[in-house]
């Protein structure tokens, strides 16, 4: 049976800012144009914040079971180490869903927009069968472009759009950035888990693009923010505060075009959600004061 430290490493915290960051950003966008709604934004952050760690188990639970995860060089799987059954952490992946999902529908019933119940779905949805079902769409090399889509474009816009009604140009930028970053994390973490995932058939896009064209990739995205913040910058200047997250970004980047691989590429997942979190709680305020 797993220990309660076991559970919390399997739920891989350091994963939330790309839960967080969206929120921060969304909610600054509603606050720039006067509708923000703090009752609504924490509802928000509960629905991503459950959403991901409920990805992360499922992850967990679908790799575990196709012992894609027999070899893993990342931090520990609950079911591939054998801390526990694959049924409870199935049941740890859906109670998170359930729990995310009483969340959404209070945001609903707050903002009335009941359109959105079926966006809660789609999301739901993505999660499971990102590893899971008998055609995961992560084994097919989409796995980035769905954490663009989920964790950037309907995050931010979705937050803001249930406090405010409406969506801005500066979200719009705001959501592409944040999807950009958390793409990132998710090359980097493809990136490491190259030959692991060669073995066993798991087709990610960084073993579709190779080793070499996954770095560059991971390049591209990472600079997108910034470039943003720049536009962003020339009618809002608060959004210049955006760069204070640039220098988080040395030691990974350093490391990605070092060849760095393996154990040596955890360090940059976990600096570029930091950047992440940094940038979207600066960039956040900048939209509300801006």
């Amino acid at each position: 049976m797993a220990t309660v430290t076991q559970w919390i490493e399997g739920a891989r915290l350091r994963t939330l800012p790309n839960a967080i960051t969206p929120v921060l950003v969304g909610t600054g966008a509603a606050a720039g144009v006067d509708g923000w709604s703090a009752p609504i934004a924490l509802l928000a952050l509960a629905v991503s914040v459950l959403l991901i760690i409920g990805v992360n188990f499922a992850n967990d639970y679908s790799d575990g079971v196709r012992g894609t995860d027999d070899s893993r060089v990342g931090p520990m799987r609950l079911v591939g180490s054998g801390a526990a059954t694959p049924g409870s952490v199935r049941t740890a992946a859906f109670t998170c869903f359930g729990l995310g999902a009483l969340a959404g529908i209070g945001v609903v019933l707050l903002s009335g927009q009941w359109w959105m119940l079926l966006v809660g779905l789609l999301c739901i949805g993505g999660a499971w069968f990102y590893t899971g079902g008998k055609r995961p769409y992560g084994y097919s090399g989409l796995g980035e472009v769905a954490v663009f889509v989920f964790f950037g474009l309907v995050a931010v816009l979705g937050t803001m759009f249930a406090q405010a009604g409406t969506v801005s140009g500066f979200a719009i930028g705001g959501a592409v950035a944040v999807g950009a970053f958390s793409s990132a994390v998710l090359v980097a973490n493809n990136l490491r888990d190259i030959p692991g995932d060669r073995v066993t058939g798991k087709r990610t896009l960084a073993v579709l693009l190779g080793d070499r064209d996954t770095r560059t990739l991971y390049l591209a995205l990472v600079l997108i923010p910034f470039l943003i913040t720049v536009l962003t910058g020339l009618r809002n200047s608060w959004a210049l505060v955006g760069f204070l997250a640039l220098p988080l970004l040395i030691n990974p980047v350093r490391a990605v075009t070092g060849g760095a691989s393996g154990r040596g590429l955890i360090p940059t997942l976990r600096d570029t959600g930091l950047a992440m979190l940094v940038w979207g709680a600066a960039t956040g305020v900048a939209l509300a004061a801006g």
